[in-house]
């Protein structure tokens, strides 16, 4: 499972990349991108980011 940030919705705010690093990091434009596969024990935090985000950019698939 890998996860996918839109780009064109994203603000910037950083809690996905605060709060599930192993799936989510910032990029060099200041938005946040899904970067590797997620591990498998890191699954519910990258769900809670999902969840979390104020804008509903990120995916998961």
């Amino acid at each position: 499972m890998k996860g996918y940030v839109d780009p064109d919705v994203c603000v910037g705010c950083g809690a996905c990349a605060a709060s599930a690093p192993e799936a989510f990091r910032m990029n060099a434009d200041g938005l946040a991108e899904g970067f590797q596969e997620i591990p498998a024990e890191s699954i519910d935090d990258a769900r809670d980011a999902m969840a979390d985000c104020p804008v509903g950019a990120i995916a998961m698939r």
